[in-house]
């Protein structure tokens, strides 16, 4: 049906979407990961930046120019954050701390997993 029918300009600018989006989260991951090497401080700055959300919420405003969706994903963003903050902490603390990597990994994440299903339930 011609009708539903986006056209090959439609496609072609998605795909540029797509292309975009890799560009830029591999700019932020090789950037953070190379200036973490020379100078610790302006890494962590770079991976505290809202670089990705700002980025992620522009691109899908672009996308659907939708003041309900946005606002809805920013909100739920911000509360998502907040059982983040406590386990980079804790993170933190126990690579200092010479637990094994990995395992310090695997708490933060599973704190910050039952953190956000707990903000899930309650929010």
């Amino acid at each position: 049906d011609s009708s539903t029918s986006r056209g090959l300009g439609d496609v072609y600018k998605r795909q540029m979407f797509y292309l975009l989006k890799i560009i830029i989260a591999l700019v932020v991951i090789i950037g953070a990961t190379e200036l973490s090497k020379k100078n610790t401080t302006l890494a962590a700055i770079l991976l505290a930046m809202p670089i990705i959300f700002f980025v992620s919420f522009t691109l899908i405003w672009e996308e659907s120019k939708d003041r309900s969706l946005i606002s809805g994903l920013i909100q739920e963003t911000t509360m998502y954050i907040l059982p983040v903050i406590p386990f980079l902490f804790l993170f933190s603390f126990l690579v200092k701390s010479g637990f094994n990597y990995y395992l310090a990994l695997a708490i933060a994440i599973v704190g910050i997993t039952a953190g956000t299903l707990l903000m899930k339930k309650f929010y």
